[in-house]
């Protein structure tokens, strides 16, 4: 028995070998043929390739995403965030099965730079989304492993693309870590709801102010049960508390609402909103306007990417720094004349 429980590993092991091997032989037309056809294992597989680290594979990855550039840009791209416990996959699966149900098809990424500390909740997201993460009209995406929030970020932008190239209609992209990562998806969105409790606490302190201040919608979650009351009670306080913010530049007033996934109460007010947000900013030219924005920021956050790693791989750059650190410890020298040393350092290796 022994010997045959080792022999059907073995060949587990080798079948699943085999198919790396063959994925990793697909040529980037072939990746984009399969997400062209909207199979989602090609989508995947381009994903997979967009998120490696290997220079071949991003060279790959870049012609990769040359092709399937004319075909993106349809989709109306969702940013969600909350705090922890606020029922976010919860939401997801009821919101995207609802979305489904109209006829569009969802697919949902994540932005989670501490997945690999963390172990990542947005795997644990996945199986809780039952319903979602069978259903053929949805493809559910954990974030890239641990990084920096910049890196995961830009793959998750490149990853859109692709999916819109597969036909998605609807982009949700989730922040699973907290800080930062909510700016990132922020930079990424057409649209940005923010979910939040009620009678976790004082209401207009739980949450940053620079997140309620980016919130294109709030939806108050978990409204059902002996919450109804204290839902209905923070509903006002927010709208009352976003009348203090100033006027967005596209004069759009964020709205908020009550929702229960769990019941399915509400679901549908989160896309009439959303739906509400595109009749407003599309004709006045500021929906194309905004992304047109965020292609210069990622522009320019890719500069600086290269630029750094160029930068770090610099040979002897860390020594430098540590020479120079020493220095500015003592007192011998200021930070700006510091940093002039091991930039000039930098330039003479180029």
């Amino acid at each position: 028995m022994a010997k045959e429980n080792r022999a059907h590993k073995n060949k587990i092991a080798q079948l699943i070998a085999s198919k790396r091997a063959h994925k990793a032989h697909l040529s980037p037309q072939e990746i984009f043929d399969k997400i062209k056809s909207a199979d989602k294992s090609g989508l995947a597989e381009g994903i997979t390739l967009i998120e490696s680290i290997k220079s071949e594979d991003i060279l790959k990855s870049q012609e990769l995403l040359k092709m399937a550039l004319p075909l993106a840009g349809n989709s109306i791209r969702i940013g969600i965030t909350g705090v922890p416990g606020v029922g976010k996959s919860t939401f997801i699966e009821s919101f995207g099965t609802y979305l489904i149900n109209q006829g569009k098809k969802v697919a949902v990424l994540a932005i989670d730079p501490s997945s690999e500390k963390s172990g990542g909740s947005i795997l644990g997201d996945k199986t809780r989304m039952t319903s979602l993460s069978v259903n053929e009209k949805a493809f559910i995406r954990p974030s890239a492993s641990a990084g920096s929030l910049g890196g995961v970020a830009r793959k998750t932008r490149e990853s859109i693309i692709l999916c819109e190239a597969a036909g998605f209609d609807v982009i949700l992209i989730e922040t699973v870590g907290v800080g930062q990562s909510e700016i990132a998806v922020h930079s990424m969105t057409d649209f940005f709801l923010l979910l939040m409790l009620a009678g976790a606490g004082d209401e207009l302190q739980g949450i940053k102010r620079g997140i309620m201040e980016m919130a294109d919608s709030i939806l108050i979650t978990k409204t059902d049960g002996k919450n109804v009351k204290m839902a209905n009670l923070a509903r006002a306080e927010y709208k009352n508390a976003l009348h203090l913010f100033p006027a967005n530049e596209n004069n759009w007033i964020p709205k908020v609402e009550t929702i229960s996934a769990l019941e399915e109460k509400g679901i549908e007010k989160a896309w009439d909103i959303i739906q509400e947000f595109e009749r407003q900013t599309k004709p006045s030219g500021w929906f194309d306007k905004k992304r047109n924005e965020q292609k210069r920021y990622w522009m320019n956050q890719s500069v600086q990417e290269r630029l750094m790693q160029e930068f770090n791989n610099t040979v002897g750059i860390q020594d430098k720094i540590n020479e120079i650190s020493e220095l500015l410890d003592k007192g011998e020298i200021t930070s700006f004349q510091a940093s002039e040393s091991i930039i000039n350092y930098y330039n003479s290796k180029k």
